[in-house]
């Protein structure tokens, strides 16, 4: 039995910015071998930031990679780092380094690449060739296998093998995004996946928001039964320091029914022959599960902040109308930058209810944000009159309504350009599915907080907000007044829409679950609503198109994740 002590560096690095990595990289080295580490594994591409995309086809990029990987490796001492970088041959490659006593000692090439949802690893990285021999890594006395994020979700992929050829621990890298529901998902098959193979697992993840994606940290540390042995936090940088223990597990092997047998052979490289020797064990950690209304709303706080934060934003500015909508994106924006960065700006019209009035104003009070008013009022009528003479004989209708929509976004700009704030626009998934929005209006801005945010999931991430507060910060009115976008006398949404108790579990089986609208309407759901709202799903993908990216939640997000042609006559 051997114990080792191994450190996962849950960090948030930056795509592109290779210093501000390495300075990341080497603070947390220097911390794990401090507590006396044999190992401390760093995220997938962790010297590039994942992921990195077409910056890999810039040779000049993948050579300072390389010399950064470099600058890493100079930093080592007696523990061992597992690092994420690109190789290049021939070709370029996601790979792992595996780096002690100033040098690199070895590399892993990752072998299963995810081309599918978000991912475009095929677009950029050659496969690690099945026919080269696996490395195993000897640190502390224990055989460790390395592998990269897919690799690890396949049963027969390089864990198994590995295991089978004598690894008794993998180091697992990863760059795995969040979506609703993945952190449990994920923990069940990692559990799998070592109780399967009879082999020690840690799995490492980087914890950051890029551009539409969150990824959620969680880094956990398994034992060779499947047990969780430590678990680190969603949503924050962690070094997570754990004790594992190596039990001999040959017995275990050899019975197993399934056999374990490989055909590969495995290269032993001597890192260390003896673990690190300790006085103490290290502390115990087990970070909590979270509900699911924190996991969602804690990775809209986090991919707000460094989409901001990242692009050299510092204040951002949010249009408030007292409603469901802007109320979440405010709360989220105060929880992600800080209340003196918010900036609300309420841009009452003609139509503007008193209530919403207030309930802007209560909204800013209750989070300390700066709030303003500038009513639209004198611009709406100038429009009016200055188009008058081309719109005599013709009744008022949309076009009104969204010149005020496209007032609004004007105004916001221009907040934006003179102040240097990012404008993050409030609408959420239901009405960007269906078009329920107006381009060059609400949809103007920098970032889109809630656009993978189904309606009725706006309301629970409110009352959330109250619950975790303790206190009432969004009013009970603006939880239980009708949706209504007040651009025209009495106007309610569900005049244009059904009801979105209605509406979010059709566009859940239309756009996240790729279902036809007969398979919809076989299921029980109204066939002429069902009909209606794929059909305005389909005819408005050229205005979601137009839309500003924002925060990946769910399973399938409008955007990179969801790609259907803007000219398209399937129905």
């Amino acid at each position: 039995m051997t114990r080792l002590r191994i450190a996962l560096a849950q960090i948030n690095p930056t795509v592109g910015d290779l210093d501000g990595n390495v300075a990341k990289i080497c603070a947390a080295y220097d911390a794990a071998e401090a507590a006396g580490c044999d190992i401390v594994a760093f995220p997938e591409l962790a010297i590039t930031g994942y992921p990195p995309e077409d910056l890999v086809l810039k040779p000049g990029f993948v050579a300072d990679n390389l010399a950064a990987l470099e600058t890493v490796a100079a930093r080592t001492g007696r523990c061992a780092a597992v690092v994420g970088y690109v190789a290049a041959d021939r070709d370029i490659y996601n790979a792992a380094a595996v780096c002690a006593g100033g040098e690199v000692r070895g590399t892993y090439r990752k072998r299963l690449l995810p081309n599918y949802a978000v991912f475009d690893e095929a677009r950029y990285f050659t496969p690690g060739d099945a026919s080269d021999p696996y490395e195993l890594y000897v640190i502390g006395g224990v055989k460790v296998g390395i592998s990269i994020c897919e690799d690890v979700w396949s049963p027969t992929g390089p864990l198994a093998e590995q295991a089978a050829g004598g690894a008794e621990l993998n180091i697992n890298i990863n760059g795995s995004p969040f979506h609703a529901g993945k952190a449990a998902t994920r923990q069940r098959m990692l559990a799998t996946r070592a109780a399967d193979a009879s082999c020690a697992l840690a799995y490492v993840n980087q914890v950051c928001g890029q551009d539409e994606l969150v990824f959620d940290g969680g880094s956990m540390v398994f034992d060779a039964d499947g047990n969780l042995v430590a678990r680190a936090a969603l949503f924050a940088e962690e070094l997570l320091i754990t004790d594992v223990v190596i039990e001999p597990v040959y017995r275990k092997r050899l019975l197993d029914p399934r056999g374990r047998r490989t055909e590969e052979p495995m290269q032993l490289v001597t890192i260390s022959d003896q673990p690190i020797s300790h006085d103490t064990a290290a502390p115990e950690r087990m970070a909590p599960t979270r509900s699911d209304d924190e996991e969602l709303y804690e990775a809209l706080v986090l991919g707000t902040r460094d989409y901001v934060r990242k692009n050299g934003f510092t204040d951002v500015v949010i249009g408030l109308s007292g409603g469901i909508d802007s109320t979440l994106v405010a709360c989220v924006a105060v929880d992600a930058l800080g209340a003196d960065h918010v900036h609300g700006v309420a841009m009452p019209s003609r139509y503007s209810s008193d209530g919403s009035k207030s309930d802007a104003y209560d909204l800013a009070e209750r989070l300390g944000i700066d709030c303003r008013t500038v009513a639209i009022e004198p611009a709406f009528g100038a429009y009016l009159d200055m188009l008058a003479p081309s719109f005599e004989g013709k009744d008022a209708d949309l076009t009104e309504e969204n010149l005020q929509s496209r007032i609004r976004g004007t105004t916001l700009m221009a907040l934006s350009n003179k102040f240097g704030w990012m404008v993050l626009t409030t609408g959420n998934k239901s009405e960007m599915a269906v078009g329920y929005f107006t381009i060059y209006g609400d949809s103007v801005g920098g970032y889109a907080v809630i656009k993978d945010v189904l309606k009725t999931r706006v309301y629970d991430l409110c009352r959330y907000v109250n619950e975790r507060a303790g206190r009432m910060i969004v009013n009970e009115s603006v939880l239980t007044k009708p949706p209504s976008a007040e651009l025209r006398p009495d106007q309610r949404d569900d005049q244009s829409l059904p009801p979105y108790e209605v509406l979010d579990p059709i566009l859940q089986l239309y756009v996240e679950d790729d279902r036809t609208a007969g398979e919809i309407i076989e299921m029980g759901h109204p066939e002429a609503i069902v009909r209606r709202i794929t059909r305005l799903v389909d005819i408005n993908e050229y205005k979601r198109r137009q839309c500003p990216p924002g925060v990946k939640v769910s399973t399938k997000a409008f955007g990179k994740d969801r790609r259907l042609p803007i000219t398209n006559g399937y129905r």
